[in-house]
């Protein structure tokens, strides 16, 4: 099986998010797909199958479970294609389990079409709160949970207690997969960090193209702009071009490749 590792939501090495690659030529079991992930050990493996030109079924798997949909791993996929296999593709389709996904590219930079997730403001959350050790300026939810902090330098700081973050997903007190903290950017317009409590390993992920589904209309609405510029500071960070298109959204950003070579099953 043909294996790659890419650096998505960056154009350098040892930075933005590392995803597994595969490609099959028939069909093979959700069994053997979650243990390739867990042998990969990296957030996500996407799985791709060839249905037609320039349309593939894509599958994430993470080391322990399948995901509903995954930025990082599909734009690390789109790399791939239009990089080895599809070099003169203007757009690829993927057939994925949040439906038809949609990726085209402008020079080195590659748009994932995903649909929104807009959040709603809800009530005060002062055990979540005190487990990432900051008051936030509002709070919101939607697939994941979000904090909206004063400025960068706080949301910098943040040094989260992971241990009460994971007793607290699995007392189903956090709404939502992860949480979301967001700021307004002093060289962009809004930079995140991503915390995933109900993996007790995860803990932060490096960059996360779906919370950038909630984050875009967020700041959007905020800010009064349909295209943004974001940086995730996470410790290998990442930066992605947004833009809000109402019930959908465009999230940018560049790959780079780490490794090429051949899974034997």
């Amino acid at each position: 099986m043909e294996y790659h590792v890419i650096d998505a939501f960056t154009d350098k090495l040892f930075s933005g998010n590392p995803a597994g690659v595969c490609f099959f030529d028939s069909r093979i079991g959700d069994n053997i797909m979650q243990n390739i992930a867990a042998e990969n050990n990296l957030s996500e493996t996407a799985f791709l199958l060839k249905q037609a030109e320039d349309c593939y079924s894509l599958c994430w798997f993470t080391p322990t479970v399948e995901a509903d949909l995954c930025g990082h791993a599909t734009l690390a996929s789109a790399f791939v294609l239009f990089d080895d296999k599809e070099k003169n593709a203007a757009e690829l389709k993927f057939d994925t389990a949040s439906g038809e996904l949609i990726v085209t590219r402008d020079g080195d930079w590659l748009c994932l079409n995903f649909p929104a997730s807009p959040p709603r403001e809800c009530p005060a959350q002062p055990e979540i709160n005190k487990a990432l050790d900051v008051e936030p300026a509002a709070v919101f939810e939607s697939i994941d949970f979000l904090v909206l902090v004063e400025n960068e330098e706080t949301l910098r700081r943040l040094t989260p207690d992971f241990s009460a973050l994971y007793k607290l997903s699995c007392n189903g007190n956090i709404p939502g997969l992860g949480i979301i903290v967001t700021a307004p950017g002093t060289d962009c317009d809004f930079v995140s960090r991503y915390f995933f409590p109900p993996d007790e390993y995860a803990q932060e992920d490096s960059v996360t193209g779906r919370a950038h589904c909630t984050l875009t209309p967020f700041w959007s609405k905020k800010l009064g702009k349909k295209i943004m510029n974001a940086r995730q500071l996470s410790k290998r960070g990442g930066v992605l071009r947004c833009e809000d298109c109402g019930d959908r959204v465009k999230i940018s950003g560049k790959a780079v490749r780490y490794l090429k070579g051949t899974i034997v099953l």
